[in-house]
């Protein structure tokens, strides 16, 4: 039987609980995250961190210089949507020395393979043309926050395509990132530019929304395609996937710009665009640049950690996005804006607790 205590001394041994398990989780996690430092090579971390910075700043950079275009006096939807494929040559430069560091040799190519990459190349050009709309009519800002949705579609996708379970927590998610982009149509009479209409503010939103549902779509085919013809996701792998499908999508695109007759206009619009030709070109190429190194950080993420840590970073570079936008481009940022923010990020913890759970329960 254990000797009563004074009040006082109740109240003090009761106060010292908390802190000792508070220190007590702190130093479990220090534990934890040393021994997970431990178990990889410094090279390692140095690429996680670099992938995981190229995610942070290529993706919310490639949107911003879209919104850039349009406001300084670009037109084409074209172009841009053309500009998000043109520097597939990069990824090709860094995937061929893969096969002399890891001695692994090309993914043999056949005809379910090949029409597999023309398929998504295809719907890869159509989802920048969509995007391309929704940055020519939305802010810069309200577009990126719409473009999370498509972490909704995913799952959706992914469940009926892929056969991925569904938790709780994914299921909340989908609900408040649907409650987020309802957030903002509420908003529109605040968020429109004096040059764009109600109709075609409207249209932007709509074709933000179907992009989000076409890069759903995309994901979980590409997952589809590992699954079935590909059977591993290594580097290098990964790497040729995301090669083919630029290289399809840009030969898409390629003939949608010549039909348009957008490459002869673009001398027009260099010559009438805010700041001059070299302006006009240098947005083009530094978008080409940026969206690239997204892709490649993206897909390092992937590689390097999981699809949770590649989340986290999606769900972390949407308010980047939006922050950015507002102090750079001059955006508005009203009550209904900030709230739509609050709530989405909210929706990205969700999905990303419930992807977790998911993981630790098919390790199990």
């Amino acid at each position: 039987m254990q000797p009563l205590l004074e009040p006082g001394e109740r109240m003090e041994e009761a106060s010292s609980k908390p802190s000792v398990s508070l220190w007590g989780w702190i130093s479990t996690f220090r534990t934890m995250a040393m021994e997970a430092y431990q178990r990889k090579p410094i090279s390692h971390w140095i690429l996680l961190v670099l992938s995981s910075g190229a995610m942070l700043v290529a993706f919310p950079a490639s949107s911003l210089l879209s919104r850039v275009y349009y406001a300084n006096g670009g037109k084409s939807k074209w172009i841009i949507s053309w500009v998000a494929v043109v520097g597939w040559p990069l990824t090709a430069l860094i995937l061929i020395p893969t096969y002399f560091v890891f001695k692994t040799c090309p993914t043999p190519l056949n005809f379910k393979l090949v029409l597999s990459y023309i398929v998504l190349g295809f719907l890869s050009g159509a989802d920048n043309l969509m995007y391309a709309y929704a940055y020519a009519y939305l802010p810069a800002s309200t577009a990126s926050l719409l473009a999370s949705s498509s972490l909704v579609f995913s799952a959706l996708f992914g469940y009926f395509i892929v056969k991925n379970k569904l938790n709780a927590s994914i299921i909340n998610a989908i609900v408040i990132i649907t409650a987020a982009m309802t957030i903002i149509a509420l908003d529109s009479d605040s968020d429109t530019y004096g040059n764009v209409s109600n109709s075609q503010y409207i249209m932007g939103f709509i074709w933000d929304i179907m992009g989000s549902a076409l890069h759903g779509l995309i994901f979980a085919l590409s997952e589809l395609l590992f699954v079935k013809l590909l059977g591993r996701r290594s580097f290098h792998v990964v790497l040729e996937q995301q090669v083919m499908v630029s290289l399809f999508g840009f030969v898409f695109t390629t003939i949608g710009v010549i039909v348009n007759g957008d490459f002869q206009n673009m001398t027009t619009e260099a010559r009438s665009f805010k700041g001059g030709k070299a302006a006009y070109y240098l947005v083009l190429i530094w978008s080409a640049i940026t969206f690239q190194l997204g892709v490649l950080g993206g897909t390092a993420v992937l590689f390097l950690s999981s699809t949770v840590l590649a989340g986290v970073l999606n769900a972390v570079r949407v308010p980047l996005t939006s922050i950015a936008a507002v102090i750079l481009l001059g955006d508005s940022m009203s009550g209904f804006k900030i709230l739509s923010l609050i709530v989405t990020f909210w929706g990205f913890g969700c999905f990303i607790y419930g992807n977790s759970s998911k993981s630790k329960d098919s390790s199990q």
